[in-house]
């Protein structure tokens, strides 16, 4: 049945048209922005997703940037550890050299003063933006912002890269030990291979002698002197002393001062002597070539030495005498191994956080060309497809034309 008044082709027609204009306009959408989900009326569940990675990107680039900036912190702390470390090295050379008894302990001094305020000049300027690692101002270790964390629920977490302050500095508050005034003549604070305190002990040829640290407190003061003067084979006079502090033990004080002549042996090249100990007891065993005397003497009332920076017992290194310069040998190799660790622990946190900035790029990187594969259009084949709907296009509209002229031949029905 035909009808003037309803034109069921036109309408088909029409419709069919309506909906490769759709198609149209979302081709051509997609091709002009290059992207297949620009908004959520494209695919809402795409965009949510694509949305949420695409934040996730911009904020690992600014953890990127934070991270650069930790490096750069870190870095100067490094450089600067390292330089301390040399000038430390420089100081103990300076020490050594000081164990001579025909030098100028003055001069080695003064060199020694001036490589000790060149390092107070390094660590007062190792800052970056402000922030120094080495200054000893703080004691709490530094955050760099290193990753956002994103669980399966959805919560997100920042994570941190921790590094520790390690300090430097030295301080102009730190004090050298005073030996106590009183002496004492017995064996009650240190025992002297069974000799009272201030009384010499003589070694043989090849024997052995054992100094035992009886008591300690705060205060006790100890010194040990190894007197080969008068032998071919002869290391002068050396003393070694300690003054305990109210931590301290027996052993401790052993330890102390059994280090100071290993130390002292060990950088003067010695080989005929050596030093053990076990628990309290010092043990001296000496080789051959003459004698050796060793008055070992104690006093109360002396006052431990105290510093308050990672490198303050550099202020109080004093080898104008030769107690102080023995002395001087265990305290510059201590602080030595402070600075070495130093620089060791920053180089170690520059390479983690070089790594993680790394990572941190390479997921930027992965996770933006997965927000493509999600978003990003198909340029060629929206092309083919763009070329089609064109074609469709003009096949609809002359479809149409050809359904809207199909009442005209009704009129040759009333002729």
């Amino acid at each position: 049945m035909s009808s003037i008044l309803t034109n069921n082709s036109a309408m088909v027609a029409l419709q069919t048209l309506r909906n490769i204009n759709s198609n149209l306009e979302s081709v051509q959408s997609e091709i002009s922005t290059g992207k297949k989900v620009a908004n959520a009326k494209d695919n809402a569940a795409i965009w949510a997703i694509s949305t949420t990675m695409s934040t996730d990107v911009e904020s690992f680039k600014q953890i990127s940037d934070s991270l650069n900036l930790g490096s750069s912190t870190v870095g100067v702390a490094r450089q600067a550890a390292e330089q301390v470390t040399s000038l430390v090295q420089d100081v103990k050379s300076l020490v050594v050299s000081a164990q001579e008894e025909n030098v100028d302990r003055t001069k080695i001094q003064t060199d020694i003063d001036a490589k000790v305020a060149q390092i107070t000049t390094i660590v007062g300027a190792a800052q970056f933006n402000g922030l120094n690692l080495i200054n000893g101002s703080s004691t709490a270790d530094v955050q760099i912002l290193a990753s956002l964390d994103r669980s399966s629920g959805g919560t997100v977490s920042a994570s941190y890269i921790d590094v520790e302050r390690l300090d430097l500095s030295i301080s102009n508050t730190a004090t050298a030990a005073t030996f106590g005034s009183t002496a004492v003549a017995n064996t009650t604070i240190i025992n002297n291979d069974s000799v009272n305190a201030g009384t010499a002990d003589t070694l043989a040829d090849g024997a052995n002698q054992d100094i035992t640290v009886a008591s300690v407190a705060d205060g006790y003061s100890y010194r040990i002197v190894l007197d080969d003067s008068a032998t071919a084979n002869s290391i002068g006079q050396r003393t070694f002393e300690y003054v305990a502090n109210a931590n301290d033990s027996t052993a401790s004080v052993a330890a102390n001062l059994a280090n100071q002549v290993s130390t002292f042996l060990d950088a003067t090249g010695d080989s005929n002597y050596t030093v053990s100990r076990d628990g309290a007891v010092i043990n001296l065993a000496y080789g051959s070539g003459g004698t050796l005397t060793v008055p070992a003497a104690s006093a109360p009332g002396g006052t431990a030495g105290t510093t308050t920076g990672g490198l303050g017992n550099l202020a109080t290194i004093d080898v104008s005498t030769s107690a102080g310069a023995t002395s001087a040998l265990t305290a510059v190799e201590s602080m030595l191994s402070t600075a070495i660790d130093a620089a060791a622990a920053f180089g170690s946190s520059q390479t983690r956080i070089a790594d993680q900035s790394e990572f941190v790029a390479t997921l930027t990187d992965t996770m933006t060309s997965g927000i493509g594969g999600l978003t990003d259009s198909d340029i060629e084949a929206a092309s083919a497809k763009l070329q089609a709907l064109q074609v469709q296009q003009q096949l609809g509209v002359q479809a149409l034309s050809i359904a809207n002229s199909a009442p005209q031949s009704l009129l040759s029905l009333f002729r």
